[in-house]
């Protein structure tokens, strides 16, 4: 009886009263506005173009760039289109942000298992590069390794020369890099087969851990099959795949070899020392949220330390941080438009150039934060996908 009062009433609520329909009309209300907004501000744009004579388009990227770009790991010169500066930038972009993700990840771990070590001076050493990578600006210590570390470095004559040999000077470090011969190609096959088979060997090793409940080293003997297919394949072709290109001094300048520019090394060390702190922080935080009676019980059966952090720890820290790492992973790939302030051609340094050379800051611009933004939802994604993965299942 109460139950058909109450619907009752509900139906006699005139609709400028009802909660759900005054909503609704707030929403649209609000979308409305918002709609209206961006529209005023496109417009707006589109007259002022229109007054300079302008209009939108990506024809430009068809166009000659007209100028030179020091770093490219594609082949590139003046005469080359915008459209594959842009790809330049970006592909500088890339190779700096995944090898600065490694080098920050593996920094990370070591400082965030080293902050928590019983031994005083390890736990110092990692609490102060904690602190002071934290609590400076990123720009600052980017500007201090390009002017105060890596142009302070010896001129090309007086190189600092190591084994290999590799040559260490104000314009870089050079090392020897190898020239294709006629079995190049047979060897990337090579190559591509052995990364077939590891795959092979470490996902079959995983899956029969976890059929048997034991814990093999799968992608440790995947990296061992893949080691060893390579080197046999290397042995085997008639002729080595590549011959060495060793550097020389000759006069002002420095010949052969594979060059890295003082601002990529800047860049890279800077990105790569800088996100560290926040990832040892991460670290630390995950391997403390298990419990202590976990490592406790493995040392009862038995576990030393490294099987404990690795078996135990490490397993169940994942869950805890792998979110907050996929946050560092973006802020690395965005702080690298920082690159700016020392002259390394990335992406946000090279559409500066663009820009000024085609006038067309709207179109640049938004090409720009779309790469960003595709990169950084490719990263979200993997990480995602991993989380999901290493997540805890609970019963």
């Amino acid at each position: 009886m109460q139950n058909s009062r109450s619907a009752h009433s509900q139906k006699g609520i005139p609709w400028w009263r009802d909660e759900r329909v005054l909503r609704v009309i707030g929403q649209a209300i609000f979308l409305a506005a918002l709609a209206f907004f961006f529209y005023y501000l496109a417009r707006n744009m589109l007259d002022n173009l229109r007054q300079l004579g302008m209009s939108l388009g990506l024809n430009f990227l068809n166009s000659t760039s007209g100028f030179d770009i020091g770093e490219h790991l594609i082949s590139y010169d003046r005469s080359s289109t915008f459209l594959r500066a842009f790809t330049v930038g970006m592909l500088n972009t890339l190779m700096v942000s995944i090898i600065g993700i490694i080098l920050a990840t593996i920094l990370g771990v070591i400082f965030g298992v080293a902050r928590l070590s019983t031994n005083f001076l390890i736990q110092s050493i990692a609490r102060a590069y904690i602190e002071f990578l934290r609590n400076i600006p990123l720009l600052v210590l980017l500007i201090f390794l390009y002017t105060g570390v890596f142009i302070k470095f010896p001129r090309v004559k007086e190189a600092i020369e190591l084994p290999g040999p590799i040559l260490i000077s104000n314009r870089g470090i050079v090392f020897p890099w190898g020239i294709p011969t006629e079995t190049t190609v047979q060897f990337f096959w090579i190559l591509a087969f052995a990364l077939l088979v590891a795959l092979a060997v470490g996902f079959g090793l995983s899956w029969y851990g976890r059929r048997t409940g034991r814990t093999p080293l799968a992608w440790l003997w995947a990296f061992v099959v893949f080691c060893l297919i390579v080197s046999l394949g290397w042995i085997a072709l008639p002729q080595p795949p590549f011959t060495m290109d060793p550097p020389l001094v000759q006069g002002l300048r420095i010949s052969g070899g594979k060059s890295l520019s003082p601002e990529f090394l800047a860049l890279l060390l800077g990105l790569a020392i800088y996100t560290s702190a926040f990832i040892a922080d991460v670290v630390r935080a995950g391997i403390q949220s298990v419990s202590r009676g976990q490592v406790e019980a493995a040392k009862s059966l038995g576990f030393n330390s490294f099987q404990i952090l690795r078996l135990i720890v490490l397993p169940q820290a994942l869950r805890v941080i792998v979110p907050p790492l996929t946050s560092q992973y973006l802020n690395l790939t965005k702080n690298s438009s920082l690159a700016v302030a020392i002259g390394y051609p990335e992406l946000f340094h090279v559409s500066g150039t663009v820009l000024n050379q085609s006038g067309r800051a709207v179109e640049v611009i938004t090409l720009v934060m779309a790469i960003y933004l595709t990169i950084s939802l490719l990263t979200s994604a993997f990480m995602n996908w991993y989380n999901r993965r290493v997540r805890l299942v609970e019963r």
